[in-house]
């Protein structure tokens, strides 16, 4: 697994942290819990519009694709961008000089491996404060419809320290924007080594990481519950250690 899961603060939090607007028609609760195979709405701060909060769709559909039924599997195939092939792959190559943007968050979830189990954790940065993914967006046209749909993928990058030691299988992690980079991000005319000077992996030791329960995996649950964020002990776990 990549970054297919996390959370997002409510809609005032968002608004204060990252000093934009939002639309009247916007009222965003509280997700202590969300997976990108459900195609979810949720908020993104594009460059287009860099002072406001917009509800973007999760799982990027390219501007060339020409039907429904693949624009529905492209979502689900392209929840993430690796960085290391972002500069060549069709999809990703002109939005990544054109079309970046922010995907607002608090944490997100990824899982580790041990003696043949795995074990949910939630991550977050040590403060505890919200912050903003590295993402790249697009605008594609429904051919029967002509509505126009904004879609969104998060950018991955290579583990750090702690994310190795959690995220142990696939070694990546999301990649998260100092607070200083958000604005620069979004400008538009960067080459690509500025581009890539982004794609790196965020400093463990300003991030925090504990188990939960396996109450995210189990079917038929709701998982949108404060519950799914609390730490959970195993003791067969060794702990993680930086």
């Amino acid at each position: 697994m990549m970054c297919y899961h996390y959370t997002v603060p409510d809609i005032d939090i968002l608004r204060i942290r990252f000093e934009v607007s939002i639309s009247k028609k916007i009222d965003f609760p509280r997700v202590y819990h969300v997976s990108g195979f459900v195609k979810p709405r949720l908020p993104v701060i594009t460059n287009d519009a860099p002072n406001s909060i917009q509800m973007l769709s999760w799982g990027l559909i390219p501007h060339w694709v020409k039907d429904v039924g693949n624009a529905t599997k492209f979502q689900s195939r392209l929840l993430n961008a690796r960085s290391e092939t972002i500069h060549e792959k069709p999809a990703f190559r002109s939005l990544i000089k054109s079309n970046r943007c922010l995907v607002l968050a608090d944490g997100f979830f990824e899982w580790r491996h041990f003696e043949g189990r795995t074990y949910p954790y939630y991550i977050q940065l040590s403060t505890g404060e919200p912050f903003a993914f590295a993402g790249l967006w697009n605008n594609w046209t429904n051919p029967d419809t002509n509505e126009q749909m904004k879609t969104y993928t998060i950018i991955t990058t290579w583990a750090n320290p702690l994310l190795e030691q959690v995220h142990n299988k696939r070694k990546r992690m999301p990649v998260i924007l100092h607070k200083a980079d958000e604005t620069p991000w979004l400008t538009v005319d960067l080459d690509r080594d500025a581009i890539d000077s982004f794609l790196v992996p965020f400093e463990a030791n300003k991030m925090a990481a504990h188990p939960v329960s396996r109450l995210i995996t189990t079917k038929g649950t709701k998982k949108n519950v404060p519950e799914i964020v609390k730490p959970k002990e195993y003791p067969e776990l060794p702990a993680i250690k930086l």
